[in-house]
């Protein structure tokens, strides 16, 4: 294409930018149920505000690809959605949009922004190393079957309790804090991770859920950010139960906590859920061994210092 940095503007996105962005994100990742960006595009646009923009690089003709930062918290920064149109790969527009957004970021308080890449993902990842994102923590899905008689079919002497403040105390001490960075599923952003608190978790006890297993003592919790439905590869609507991170002692405390997530999600009337682990052996063949199910790849989460921008 041969133009240069004057030639590309990066500015807020407009809904007049929406057929621009569809031509070219609808054929990526036809192999894997396509982008999701079309679907998701106007509702971004009309939360764009003091904690959310939308940019694109606009070439003078065409857009030239697309990124949304979000603030989840008072220092913690979202970005989401990179996109570069085929038409003008090699253009620098992937730095132009990260740059764009870290400025915007810094300027509302945030001292750190992260993003998530899929694992298989190597353009994406080479993207975000060359834009200034480090190495940062890296987990995988299990997927309980939603069943509300998942706990009266073990055999354990384990009870669940809705104690957040014990979730938390199990949180700290946990290997799996340490392997996640004390990162989870926020409650608010969808597949966003941020810094798990004592306050959202009591916060969690109230809106959804905050589960523990009691066995002499707390063995292992979890908690349900959300439940929403959305639409399969065949049309039909799944109704799916997320859990922003969930931690466990031993392999009979999982299968507890397993349970307790499956009954939780066969009460909300629950297709799939959802379950944020970390990507560990032990967590990864844990989940296995209790037949929870686990995705096939982990995801990887980068991220970088804004605070010499602030």
């Amino acid at each position: 294409m041969g133009m240069t940095q004057q030639n590309l503007r990066v500015r807020q996105a407009t809904s007049e930018d929406y057929d621009d962005v569809v031509e070219f994100t609808s054929d990526i990742w036809t192999h894997r149920s396509g982008d999701y960006i079309p679907h998701v595009y106007h509702d971004w646009i009309a939360g764009d505000g003091d904690d959310q923009r939308t940019f694109v690089v606009d070439t003078g003709d065409d857009i030239g690809g697309i990124l949304q930062g979000v603030m989840l918290s008072e220092h913690e920064a979202w970005l989401q959605g990179m996109r570069t149109n085929p038409e003008f790969r090699g253009e620098g527009i992937a730095n132009l949009l990260n740059e764009a957004a870290f400025d915007w970021l810094a300027g509302q308080g945030a001292t750190v922004a992260r993003n998530m890449v899929f694992s298989w993902n190597s353009a994406g990842l080479g993207a975000s190393r060359a834009a200034g994102f480090e190495p940062g923590v890296e987990f995988r899905w299990a997927h309980p079957d939603p069943d509300g008689d998942a706990l009266a079919a073990l055999d354990t002497d384990a009870a669940v309790a809705h104690d957040a403040d014990a979730a938390w105390s199990h949180w700290v001490a946990s290997e799996a804090r340490d392997v996640l960075g004390g990162l989870a599923l926020h409650p608010e952003e969808s597949w966003a991770l941020s810094e798990l608190t004592r306050g959202t978790l009591r916060d969690l006890h109230d809106e959804t859920t905050v589960l523990t297993v009691q066995n002499g003592g707390t063995r292992a919790m979890a908690f349900r950010i959300r439940d929403y439905d959305r639409e399969n590869d065949d049309g039909e609507t799944v109704h799916w139960a997320e859990y922003g991170a969930a931690t466990w002692d031993d392999v009979e405390a999982a299968r507890a906590l397993f349970a307790a997530v499956a009954e939780d999600a066969a009460a909300l009337g629950a297709d799939k859920t959802r379950v944020l682990i970390p990507e560990t052996p032990r967590h990864v063949s844990d989940a296995a061994y209790t037949r929870a199910g686990t995705s096939d790849e982990p995801k990887f989460l980068l991220e970088c210092d804004l605070t010499d921008r602030r």
